[in-house]
């Protein structure tokens, strides 16, 4: 089911490979979010062609919207979205703790007000399980209690006894053995609860370990220190995921500690704010120096935007409000993740992955 293939020889990169119902993954890989089925902006066939071998789908708005009974009519969310390769699912939680949900924890699940019909609702992880099995999703995500960055120490403390208490639940209602179940570490940046929440996750054997509650606004040196501890703990006969990361060089750092998945939005939100992805560092489209600039947005990115398109084009489309440079920038942003992630396995086949960072690293200016 899960493989290593490759070491690096000076750090913890590696080459993984993952099996699904839906096929054979390799990791390091990172998974764009598709929280409706559809990643914003983009095709299908445009994923395929960019080399994405997973998205990701948010089970909690499917069962609001169009609801679980429609896409179980259909034959399951691949048959649905049409979408041929692996789909993990989500349990939401993150979600809910938008204000349009007026989310509330306790220990039976989550109560939220739906923005749909106003309804009050409560999600709890047998719900959750049920949702995701009807989904028929390759990889299942716990429902989770995930702390907000800021919270105390015994807000922590709660959120992560919660976690674990419905982890347990979920492990023992789970009954599609043709569907991968992630369990999910939590503890803040507190590193005993870090080290306690993987240990307990890990003795429940999930078919992989994820660690949340990471880069959601605490300072980035106390994000690369927690997973750099975090890392130690975790168990090396299983993927190892690193929810909502998707910043190149936040990747690379991730990669090279012995994170294998990674999932984000951050590339397509950036793209339809004007931030584009470079070697160089983020390009801020709209500025206006880049208005006589005929130069790709990277000369070294092989995607159809930057052999077709100049800098200059892309800040007129963006100034005149054109729709297609939202498509464009998207396009470009998430093949760029791809292209990095296909550098990082070459680096890691020849035993270069920790030149090949350093390199990368030293060229982008943020």
């Amino acid at each position: 089911m899960f493989e290593i293939k490759e070491k690096d020889k000076d750090s913890n990169a590696r080459i993984c490979t993952l099996k699904t119902r839906h096929g054979i993954v390799e990791t390091p890989m990172f998974i764009p979010v598709a929280s409706k089925t559809s990643v914003k902006l983009i095709t299908n066939e445009q994923l395929y062609g960019m080399g994405v071998q997973a998205i990701i789908s948010n089970a909690f708005l499917l069962y609001l919207n169009p609801g679980v009974e429609l896409i179980k009519e259909n034959g399951g969310i691949h048959k649905f979205s049409n979408f041929k390769k692996t789909i993990f699912t989500d349990s939401g939680g993150f979600q809910i703790f938008n204000e349009t949900f007026q989310g509330i924890h306790s220990d039976k699940g989550i109560l939220f007000r739906s923005p749909f019909d106003g309804k009050k609702i409560l999600i709890g992880p047998e719900k959750l399980i049920e949702i995701q099995e009807s989904l028929k999703s390759d990889v299942a995500m716990v429902l989770d209690d995930m702390p907000l960055a800021g919270y105390d120490k015994k807000k922590n403390v709660e959120s992560t006894l919660r976690t674990h208490k419905w982890a347990e639940i979920q492990k023992k209602v789970h009954k599609d053995d043709k569907q991968l179940l992630f369990g999910i570490a939590q503890g803040g940046c507190y590193r005993d609860l870090r080290k306690k929440s993987i240990q307990f996750i890990s003795n429940l054997d999930f078919d992989g370990i994820a660690l949340g509650g990471l880069g959601i606004g605490e300072q980035l040196k106390k994000t690369y220190g927690t997973l750099k501890f975090s890392v130690k703990h975790t168990p090396k006969n299983k993927p190892l995921y690193l929810m909502g990361i998707g910043n190149p060089p936040d990747i690379i750092e991730a990669i090279s500690l012995g994170v294998d998945i990674f999932d984000s939005c951050l590339p397509t939100r950036n793209a339809r704010h004007n931030h584009l992805f470079s070697y160089n560092g983020p390009v801020n489209i709209r500025k206006s120096k880049y208005k006589e600039d005929f130069n790709p947005i990277d000369k070294n990115c092989s995607c159809f935007v930057c052999k077709n398109h100049t800098r200059a084009y892309l800040h007129y489309l963006f100034r005149v409000g054109e729709k297609s440079a939202l498509m464009l920038a998207s396009y470009h942003n998430l093949f760029f993740i791809q292209q990095l992630i296909r550098e990082s396995k070459e680096a890691i086949k020849e035993g270069k992955f920790k030149k090949f960072k350093n390199n990368f690293t030293k060229g982008y200016k943020k």
